[in-house]
């Protein structure tokens, strides 16, 4: 039973330092580049973009296509970056439990 009781412990401990960290994960930026740096997005742990800059050489009225797909690309690749940033901080705190991946 004191098993029991000490591993309720532990998994509360855990709860709380996992919301912190995600309070703290959600102020943190990751910056992404497409295009040689023609596009760049700012995007927060909250999955939130903070900014896009395009830079002008990359508008081309005449080939709007490759600049929709520069944009979608560095958005697409900073919300995978988001992603990693909080599975790898994540896996810091759930380390040594011996949990599963994906538990948490």
């Amino acid at each position: 039973m004191g098993n029991m009781a000490g591993m309720m412990k532990k998994v509360q401990k855990l709860q709380s330092q996992m919301k912190l960290m995600q309070e703290e994960l959600k102020k943190r930026t990751v910056e992404v580049t497409a295009g040689g740096g023609a596009v760049k997005v700012v995007a927060n742990g909250d999955k939130e973009i903070q900014s896009l800059v395009i830079d002008k050489a990359a508008v081309d009225p005449e080939d709007v296509e490759m600049l929709q797909d520069l944009v979608m690309a560095a958005v697409n690749e900073s919300l995978k970056k988001v992603d990693e940033m909080m599975t790898t901080e994540m896996g810091k705190l759930t380390s040594g439990l011996g949990l599963p991946p994906g538990m948490i």
